[in-house]
């Protein structure tokens, strides 16, 4: 039995890490326990109206456990179809006067946890005590998204992503004994489960739920097992609401008896049920007291429940799944019970990984490269590659380079109703979403593949004969197909480790992070000589910040750099990197820049500066060492002198007003385009804001107008700002929003904007939202493929924007001779003036070539027996519209048959040629586009159209001449051959 520390418990954010941030998983308030093993996973999901499963033979599942039914019997029977299960579940606990609560969507209103991993989640606030119950208890059938155990996502006969937990809920209206009895009638009695085949784990010091489940429910003494803390004790942290756990497992194989039972023997138990009995507090110095009002909590894994019902061996072959396998099955032309292991476990991910993308694309989680868009892209790749090592191409409508992803959801899609039913209504946005992305990665997957396979052949080349060590792929190798050819380094490491081959993750970390400083191109990073690293970080203590509270301090010179090198004295116009023991300037992080300012040695006597040290930039490096980046102005400076240091207070001004705002504009977007949006990266400079998010598309005018008048209204509200520091615990349930991809320490900066925002930020910020004094958003565009990146202005850098468009406007009025309010009409007419002089002079400049065509008439020859009339002419710097209609006129002029080749040098740079044929030139099988291209080249271009009509260009005006003897000549000897 797979078991989770008491440590690990915590709720996790998601061990997703993107691809851009690798990163430690941050975790939330509350310890989810799941059925047996993975502590959060009550799997559970969707079906068909109708049951009809087919029991698959003991070769599909050769080291599943089965039960003796399973090779016997096929059944029908739709009161164990998926939902079936799930409808009587909540029907169960809705005639025990429990409320039945919607699921709520896969991207939580809880801001510390990415993902909804829990059916307690959407109650999670009700359970600390932050908000009233709205009823006094509650059933639902909870979506869920956990990745965690995506490596053994079909391998097992249970890991899944995507799941849904049946829950019933307790707040302070019932409590233990209702739970235990309502749990083993629901099993016996609703379900029908043989009492015999059923196990129960308590916690080892709770009395009053062993006695109730012997002696209130009559389970034998030796089928309740008592276990420690680590699997049976339930805790939302350090401190705060806990309680013990009991268990209800189903035995496969009872007829092993009772010697030697390990509830965590997977061939024999699985885990259905979870009962969490949250009944103490947890204190700062670790004892326990009672809660006054005592809250039960509880899971059921539907997928789990549906695989003992349905008697299939394994989760993914009940009617929840195995649809999807099916089709799965046809795209790839094999048969599943026929399959080996190895393919049905790809199929059993292609089913999984399916359902877990469709339900994210619906709840409006798109793919990118970070986030909740990363765990869509991961999955969405890794379905697309397994799919291609079963053989899948095609969109099984005769399109080999089409997409089968949307053939897939479809089916998922059809057996969402009683799940999600507003999955239907998405299905065109779901479907066109994963077209996109697969057509998009199959561009470069062939390629990587190649790569790849390229690199693991040459690790295995380099282990023989080292005296066997384990090949291994680099680091860099890995980044490079990550960032090349789009591979996310799970699927590198996947593919490696079926050949045997490990990965250097801390190489590929290494380059991550040089790719993230050498993006920064507006400031360049801390030169640190490697060979110096080490003595730097032992002689140097961590630099100790000042400049929250103060932009001037006194501070002694811990050390000099030169060019990446330690020296101990450097004189005037010389540029170093300084590091203090202590310093007001701001280190670049969390995307705020590095502060400017001065460093000063007054004089002994006169107290003038005798020694000037301009700070351009500072940056962290070493851990915490702050390195100050500038230039000797005046004077020298020596290892060990104190000087004084002065920020700019000006540009700090600058960045936090920009910071602060950079937080209302998280919450703008949050509100405006929907709460799925999340930070994907930020710059806060002193002349601008950069803020990037996810989302799919381009805002709207009337959205950047919204956006901008909810942070204005935020700025004028003149709200002061809260900032404390707390353990990240406490952070976190207090609802400060983590950027993912970020890591925290133990204790945490939590900078509020009550009522608005409040984030995890070590940045700098104004006091009171007033100082911003104004925001506009100057660009949106997008970065990347679901990513979109808004540029605005704040306090001083919104005033001066505003002043520059002012005085252009006011020159603008000046020029037109009109009002501010009347620009637009007057633009407008002017174009339209202008729109209607252009085509004036094109009318004029193609009369003047018809002119000039109908003098060139004059010059034409007969050619052939037929008498084709020619005429290969240059007109000059005819421009290409005029040039086609002289053409036009030419050929009609001269009636069928007739050939006409005309060119021009419209431009300094530029050949115009058009070819016009008549019909019986044409039946000669002499062709204008086809015969235009080859004239054009001689002029450095190009160019094609229709049998009858064509038009080139070139870029080699010198040529003109002999293109269009070449064209005379060619024509001449095409029209007699064929006469």
């Amino acid at each position: 039995m797979e078991r989770l520390s008491h440590a690990s418990r915590a709720l996790p954010l998601l061990s997703a890490a993107p691809f851009r941030h690798r990163c430690i998983p941050i975790r939330a308030s509350f310890t989810l326990r799941p059925l047996h093993g993975c502590r959060c996973n009550k799997h559970i999901r969707n079906n068909a109206e109708k049951v009809k499963f087919r029991i698959r033979n003991s070769s599909s599942a050769s080291a599943e456990p089965t039960t003796k039914e399973t090779a016997e019997e096929t059944a029908e029977d739709s009161s164990v179809s998926g939902d079936a299960i799930r409808r009587r579940f909540l029907n169960f606990y809705a005639s025990r006067g429990h409320k039945i609560l919607p699921s709520s969507s896969l991207v939580p209103d809880d801001p510390t946890v990415l993902l909804t991993i829990a059916g307690m989640l959407q109650f999670k606030p009700i359970f600390l005590g932050k908000e009233p119950r709205r009823v006094p208890c509650a059933t639902t059938a909870q979506r869920c998204i956990r990745t965690n155990d995506i490596e053994n996502v079909g391998r097992t006969t249970r890991h899944h992503t995507f799941f849904e937990m049946l829950g019933n809920f307790s707040f302070g209206d019932y409590f233990k004994k209702e739970a235990i009895v309502w749990a083993w009638e629901l099993s016996t009695k609703e379900y029908g489960l043989p009492p015999e085949r059923l196990w129960i784990s308590v916690f080892e010091d709770d009395d009053e739920a062993f006695l109730l489940w012997h002696n209130e429910v009559g389970v034998p003494k030796e089928r309740i097992k008592r276990m420690g803390e680590d699997d049976n004790f339930w805790t939302s942290g350090i401190t705060g609401p806990c309680g013990p756990c009991s268990e209800i497992y189903f035995d496969f194989h009872s007829e092993r008896g009772y010697t030697d039972v390990d509830l965590g023997d997977d061939s024999r138990f699985i885990e259905f049920y979870n009962l969490v009995f949250m009944q103490y507090n947890k204190k700062d110095d670790g004892s326990l007291e009672p809660l006054k009002q005592k809250n039960i909590d509880t899971g059921m894994g539907l997928e789990r429940v549906a695989r003992i019902l349905q008697k299939v061996p394994n989760n993914y072959e009940t009617d929840l799944i195995f649809p999807i396998i099916e089709k799965a099955t046809d795209l790839a032309r094999i048969s599943y019970p026929e399959a080996d292991s190895v393919t049905k476990n790809n199929l059993k991910i292609i089913g999984d990984h399916m359902r877990a993308v469709v339900y994210l694309i619906s709840d409006g989680v798109i793919p990118s490269n970070i986030g909740r868009g990363y765990v869509v892209r991961r999955l969405i790749r890794r379905v697309v590659r397994t799919g291609r090592l079963l053989g899948i191409k095609g969109d099984d409508h005769g399109n080999p380079d089409g997409a089968f992803l949307p053939v897939l959801a479809e089916k998922v899609i059809e057996l969402s109703t009683n799940i999600d039913p507003d999955v239907k209504s998405r299905k065109t946005a779901i479907l066109e979403e994963l077209k996109r992305e697969e057509l998009r990665f199959v561009q470069t997957l062939e390629r990587g593949e190649k790569l790849l396979n390229q690199f693991l052949s040459d690790a295995l080349l380099k282990s023989g004969g080292n005296n066997g060590n384990k090949p291994c792929l680099s680091g860099k190798d890995v980044f490079l197909l990550y960032d090349t050819y789009g591979f996310p380094v799970e699927i590198t490491a996947e593919v490696a480790e079926e050949q045997g081959v490990t990965i250097d993750m801390e190489g590929f970390d290494i380059e991550m992070e040089n790719q993230r400083r050498q993006s920064q191109a507006a400031h360049s990073v801390v030169k640190l000589s490697i060979g110096n690293d080490v003595e730097i970080a032992r002689s140097i203590p961590d630099t100790e910040f000042l400049g929250y509270d103060s932009l001037s301090a006194s501070a002694t010179v811990k050390g000099i750099l030169v060019n990446g090198n330690p020296v101990t004295h450097v004189s005037e116009g010389t540029d170093v990197e300084i590091l203090l023991d202590r310093t007001p300037f701001y280190a670049e992080s969390g995307g705020q820049v590095g502060d400017n300012g001065f460093l000063y040695i007054l004089g002994d006597e006169d107290g003038r500066r005798k020694t000037v040290v301009e700070i351009k930039d500072v940056q962290k490096s070493l851990g915490n060492i702050f390195v100050h980046k500038g230039a000797i102005k005046e004077g020298s400076l020596e290892v060990g002198l104190d000087i004084d240091a002065a920020v700019d207070a000006k540009l700090r001004q600058r960045a936090k007003v920009h910071h602060t705002a950079t937080h209302l504009l998280q919450s703008a977007l949050k509100t405006v385009i929907g709460p799925e949006t999340s930070q994907a990266g930020s710059l806060v400079a002193f002349d601008r804001l950069r803020f990037d998010f996810n989302f799919h598309r381009p805002l709207s005018e009337h959205e950047i107008t919204e956006i901008e008048q909810l942070v204005n209204q935020w700025i004028s509200d003149a709200t002061q700002l809260e900032t404390k520091v707390m353990a990240l615990t406490d952070a976190k349930n207090a609802g400060a929003i983590a950027m993912f991809g970020e890591k925290y320490g133990e204790q945490v900066r939590v900078v509020e904007v009550p009522g608005v925002s409040m984030e995890l930020c070590g940045g700098t910020h104004v006091q009171n939202t007033s100082e911003i004094r104004g925001f506009k958003i100057i660009s949106e565009q997008g970065i990347a493929s679901g990513v979109r990146r808004i540029e605005a202005v704040a306090g001083e850098a919104f005033v001066e924007y505003v002043s520059a468009r002012d005085k252009h406007m006011r020159r603008l009025c000046s020029l037109l001779k009109v009002k501010a309010e009347d620009v637009n009409n007057r633009v407008e007419t002017i174009l339209e003036e202008l729109r209607m002089t252009r085509n004036e002079v094109s009318s004029l400049r193609s009369k003047i070539a018809v002119l000039k065509a109908s003098i060139i008439a004059s010059k034409s020859t007969a050619i052939g027996s037929n008498n084709v009339r020619v005429v290969v002419e240059n007109m000059d710097d005819t421009d290409a519209d005029a040039l086609k209609s002289a053409a036009e006129y030419l050929v009609d002029s001269l009636g069928d048959p007739a050939a006409v080749v005309l060119g021009s040098i419209p431009e300094d740079g530029k050949v115009s040629l058009v070819a016009a044929f008549s019909p019986q030139v044409i039946k000669m099988g002499i062709q204008a586009g086809k015969f235009i291209g080859g004239i054009a080249k001689l002029c450095g271009g190009g160019g094609g159209g229709k049998p009858n009509f064509a038009q080139a260009g070139g870029r080699k005006p010198e040529n003109l001449s002999d293109a269009l003897e070449k064209a005379r000549a060619e024509l001449a000897t095409a029209l007699s051959s064929n006469s």
